[in-house]
């Protein structure tokens, strides 16, 4: 979808086919490249999402299972004005976190995920950038300032030296304090000024999340263990629970 002049140019003002235009080339055509152009494997790895229901923690350190689920869960949600009709916090799944780009089906990537982190023993997160204290409208939006400051923790060690509890509905390991974060938004509940709403919240996408893994579960026609996929210490707690 790129247009060319006639002199082979790239015509950056031409937009007759899209304004979001591709192009792929040799990477013979880049200088100084590194040959080969492949990098150590990653430390730490961040899954991110956006919680508009203001339930899941800002950070939470996941096993290799839990990385595979949420993985193939791809969670994060829509709210007002993101799309037209949207006018109420909607949770949205992907598995992948890119699943209209994914040719196999989405176990087969969470395998192949699951066996590079333990072999390579990668620190996996998730990250929820989304609300606290609430859910959209009635929270407020987690500051970056301590996301950053979260990210650079993990990234630098920090938090393979605190304790972590778990969370009661996702099961989730919470760090009890990080460097230049309040401790009492890591546990979402603490920041809640109606305790019951927040685990009616929290069941609610919890339930979302056994909707959408069963979808999964029934598109699969073999058992999960063909892709050697154990979810045992995966417990969003019991479905429909409230």
């Amino acid at each position: 979808n790129i247009i060319t002049t006639k002199d082979l140019d790239v015509d950056f003002k031409n937009s007759s086919k899209t304004q979001n235009t591709r192009v792929s080339y040799p990477i013979n055509h880049i200088n100084n490249i590194i040959n080969p152009s492949i990098g150590p494997s990653p430390k730490n790895i961040f899954f991110l999402t956006a919680d508009a229901f203001g339930v899941l923690p800002p950070i939470s350190k996941l096993s290799k299972n839990q990385a595979m689920y949420h993985f193939i869960s791809g969670y994060t949600s829509k709210i007002a004005g993101t799309e037209e009709g949207v006018i109420e916090p909607q949770a949205t799944f992907s598995s992948c976190f890119g699943a209209p780009f994914m040719p196999l089906h989405p176990t087969i990537y969470a395998n192949m995920l699951g066996s590079k982190i333990k072999s390579s023993n990668v620190n996996v997160w998730l990250i929820n950038t989304g609300w606290t204290g609430g859910k959209y409208g009635v929270g407020k939006r987690i500051k970056l300032k301590y996301t950053r400051s979260m990210i650079n923790s993990a990234i630098t060690g920090l938090l393979d030296k605190v304790a972590y509890q778990k969370h009661d509905i996702f099961n989730l390991s919470v760090p009890y304090e990080c460097p230049n974060v309040p401790s009492k938004i890591l546990q979402p509940i603490n920041t809640w000024k109606n305790k019951q709403e927040y685990e009616s919240q929290a069941w609610m996408l919890s339930n979302l999340f056994h909707e959408n893994f069963t979808k999964i579960q029934l598109s699969i026609k073999s058992n999960f263990k063909l892709y050697d996929i154990n979810f045992q210490d995966i417990d969003l707690g019991s479905p429909n629970k409230r």
